[in-house]
């Protein structure tokens, strides 16, 4: 059967009405396109639904049987797509984001505050866990998307920078850099190193670093977590570079932190699966977040005025 929903709308109005006119000036339309639309109905069905007279409209018999249940359907159709618009339009449902520790505990709770602000009917899941598995939940779905460090170019994902993060020289207060306003990244020629573990998002791009400086750095600890590298420094073990925003450092460690230069910085972005549609409540948080660089470009400055 060839028929459409304006059709059977058509036909509902004018059944409600008792007339094409009436029927025409609730929904806009003219009488002849009233009078076409069900006679394509009908046609269509191959019934009769309507008996016409210069005084009435009548329903048949099949008019009748079919009227109750159509307009039960077509009210059903209503509020499913009333609802599909709310979703849209207030960005209501559920919302899975990975994001790695240090991410998740500098830019996150910034994040989430600013969307329970705008989106109140949005519920945002936060996936704390190390990069690589973030860039997995990603590729597989299992998250809408991912708060990351750069990674390296990868098929299928889509890429937003929102920050960039320099890297830092965090050293105890009677290293001889610590008399230094700024380091060179030649200053830490053979220094021995804490740092995290190949794990982070960070590792792979300080390693970068120092070998494009040419820099031989033995390391003697490498660690899941920015505070157990803090720690380590703190003890006397070795110097770390450290992402900005893995700062400030924790209760009791008495470090500093001081510019390498050049400067060299590792990029904050989102990914998601590119060519694939995000839920309408993702995507209205994916744009938050974009509006957002500014604040979360100054939390990354602002993580380092307890490290001075």
């Amino acid at each position: 059967m060839n028929f459409t929903l304006r059709q059977l709308r058509v036909f509902r109005k004018v059944a409600e009405q008792g007339g094409f006119s009436r029927a025409g000036d609730e929904l806009g339309l003219t009488q002849p396109a009233v009078s076409r639309a069900v006679r394509e109905l009908e046609e269509a069905l191959a019934v009769r639904l309507l008996d016409r007279t210069t005084r009435e409209v009548v329903l048949t018999e099949a008019g009748r049987r079919l009227l109750p249940k159509l307009a039960r359907a077509l009210d059903a159709l209503d509020e499913v797509l009333d609802a599909a618009r709310k979703e849209g339009g207030q960005a209501m449902g559920t919302v899975h984001v990975a994001s790695s520790p240090t991410l998740s505990a500098s830019l996150m709770p910034a994040i989430i505050a600013a969307s329970r602000q705008r989106y109140p009917q949005l519920s945002l899941h936060l996936q704390d866990q190390v990069q690589r598995l973030n860039v997995e939940a990603v590729k597989n779905g299992a998250v809408d998307f991912g708060l990351v460090v750069e990674p390296e170019p990868l098929d299928g994902l889509e890429q937003e920078v929102i920050l960039q993060d320099d890297f830092w020289l965090v050293c105890r207060p009677d290293h001889p850099l610590a008399a230094q306003t700024a380091a060179t990244w030649r200053q830490l020629d053979g220094e021995t190193l804490v740092l995290l573990d190949g794990s982070s998002g960070s590792r792979p791009l300080i390693d970068q670093v120092l070998r494009r400086h040419g820099l031989h750095c033995p390391v003697a600890q490498q660690l899941g977590h920015s505070n157990s590298v803090f720690r380590m420094v703190a003890a006397g073990i070795g110097v770390s570079v450290s992402p900005g925003l893995a700062m400030p450092f924790p209760a009791g460690c008495d470090l500093l932190a001081r510019p390498l230069l050049p400067r060299e910085s590792r990029r904050i972005g989102l990914i998601r699966r590119r060519n694939r549609t995000l839920s309408p409540a993702a995507e209205s948080l994916w744009r938050l977040v974009l509006e957002m660089r500014s604040e979360l470009q100054l939390l990354a400055t602002r993580a380092l005025e307890g490290a001075n």
